[in-house]
């Protein structure tokens, strides 16, 4: 189910805005405190975000940019600021689209739609996954994060797949074995570790730093 973020001041708006998008089978969320959007942003880790631009404190521009710092995350702008300037500016900053209010429920819900497949699916199958601005490219086994990519191996691409797959939860060692059995390679619990050590490498020389969390006894979790 994809995650939408509703950065939306007006109550009245947000409100209807979630209660239509949950009937297209969304998942949304509206922003609460709009003191900290990118830390609501963090921790909810959305599919795309839906951005006011008249915010309290700082405008939609401002956290459109600092989302930008760590996420590739669609950005769909709406808003009654709708002059060229504006548009230019929600464009320029980051933003992927742009819908000027009053807006037609059914014609916001194309455009989403529109995005979210343009991110991420491909010939109907998916094929980029996206958590916290890290993006698995699911068509040639490959990560990007800030502009920067890297090709990973069968077994780090599996580990990788199924982990953000299960963001959020833990993943026991004893399933991502398995996953990696299926390629016909025997993978004991030393030959895991391993790989998991090379995997978090790779990473970290993207720059992303404890992406992939340790639970001892357990398993590993993208949280």
């Amino acid at each position: 189910m994809y995650k939408i973020l509703i950065v939306e001041d007006d109550e009245t708006i947000a409100r209807l805005l979630g209660e239509h998008l949950e009937k297209w089978g969304y998942q949304a969320r509206c922003a609460e405190n709009f003191k900290q959007v990118a830390k609501e942003f963090k921790e909810y880790a959305p599919h795309l975000v839906l951005m006011d631009i008249g915010l309290p404190f700082y405008n939609g521009f401002y956290w459109c940019t600092e989302i930008r710092k760590t996420s590739n995350v669609p950005i769909l702008f709406l808003s009654s600021m709708s002059d060229n300037m504006n548009i230019v500016m929600a464009i320029q900053m980051g933003g992927d689209d742009f819908v000027t209010k009053p807006f037609d429920l059914n014609v916001l819900t194309v455009k989403i739609q529109a995005l979210l497949r343009r991110t991420y699916a491909f010939q109907g199958s998916a094929s980029v996954m996206e958590h916290k601005g890290l993006m698995l490219n699911l068509s040639d086994a490959s990560v990007t994060f800030q502009n920067r990519k890297i090709e990973l191996t069968k077994n780090d691409y599996k580990i990788l797949q199924i982990l953000m797959e299960r963001a959020g939860t833990i993943v026991k060692r004893e399933e991502i074995m398995q996953r990696l059995w299926e390629s016909d390679e025997f993978i004991d619990d030393n030959t895991l570790t391993v790989n998991m050590t090379r995997l978090r490498k790779k990473l970290e020389e993207l720059g992303v730093q404890e992406f992939i969390k340790t639970k001892k006894g357990i398993g590993y979790i993208i949280e």
